[in-house]
């Protein structure tokens, strides 16, 4: 049986700013405890906020239910036609692996060798260190958990640029405009990503004037662009499951329903590359139409 009591908004920022900071869930409910409140509204508060972080979910608001059942991912099926061949315009892609949790697919042949090699031409010029944004300031700081370079490409930047994100967009059902911009990695012998999921933490104030504009992201292509001679594997650490990189080849993974929820079993990595270099482009697919930050 739940109760619902009042969440000031007071208490539900100072949890989700001390989450953010990093500090362990049980001292916050300690610390609530030792402002007079209830242990089981303390964990109660902490574990909704926590919840909206871990599910990507907005901030809860000024009513809270008190032993209501915990929060569960159910996923979607999987977007992506359910064949091993996908015609995608005048490219034929082959399926090698499916994944049912995250929802995912591991597809060959989805950019020719010219068009990878035309990627990196692009964008080696631009390169600069990775950036991210920090979920407790909400400003681009560079990566610490990936040491690399990169840039992004405009939607439709160039005819090659167009084709790709049209066939993008036909792979996974999407609108072309709900893609964000592409985005272009170049990883050095030694570089990595740490684990990571890719839907935007609720945590900050311009994730959440993001989610506002373009809503929540629900997908992942990751593309290819170079053999790699040893390491950098995408990794699904909470799965066993990894995808070796290789010219051509797309990752494509989900982690959005229809209750607005994110996977975290989405959580994902690349390992650190021991030979020669690699090059990845990404597109993340919004639930809206993509409306970048307007810079000041």
């Amino acid at each position: 049986m739940s109760i619902t009591v009042n969440f000031p908004a007071e208490v539900r920022d100072w949890i989700a700013a001390n989450l953010s900071r990093g500090v362990a869930p049980q001292a916050i409910v300690n610390e609530l405890v030792s402002r007079d409140n209830a242990a089981e509204l303390a964990s109660a508060m902490v574990d909704a906020v926590a919840s909206a972080f871990l599910y990507g979910m907005a901030l809860p608001g000024d009513k809270l239910e008190v032993g209501s059942a915990p929060l569960s991912y159910q996923p979607e099926p999987l977007r992506v036609p359910d064949a091993p061949l996908i015609q995608l315009g005048e490219r034929k892609v082959r399926v090698l692996s499916r994944l049912q949790r995250p929802a995912a697919v591991h597809i060959a042949n989805f950019l020719s060798a010219d068009e990878c090699e035309q990627l990196i031409a692009l964008a080696q010029p631009r390169l600069d260190r990775s950036a991210v944004v920090d979920p407790v300031t909400g400003r681009d700081v560079i990566a610490g958990h990936r040491n690399s370079h990169g840039m992004f490409f405009r939607l439709g930047e160039t005819p090659l640029i167009a084709r790709i994100e049209a066939r993008i967009a036909e792979l996974t059902a999407t609108p072309v405009e709900n893609g964000e911009g592409l985005q272009m990695l170049h990883y050095e012998e030694g570089a990595e990503s740490t684990p990571h999921v890719d839907y935007l933490m609720t945590s900050n104030e311009a994730n959440r004037e993001s989610i506002a504009r373009s809503g929540q992201r629900m997908g992942t292509l990751l593309m290819y662009l170079k053999d790699v001679e040893g390491g950098g594997e995408t990794v699904f650490p909470q799965l066993g499951w990894s995808v070796a990189p290789q010219r051509g080849h797309a990752l494509y993974f989900e982690y959005g329903n229809r209750y607005g929820l994110c996977d975290p079993s989405s959580l994902h990595a690349s390992t650190p590359l021991r030979t020669g270099d690699k090059w990845v482009a990404t597109k993340w697919i919004r639930t809206r139409r993509f409306a970048p930050r307007v810079q000041a």
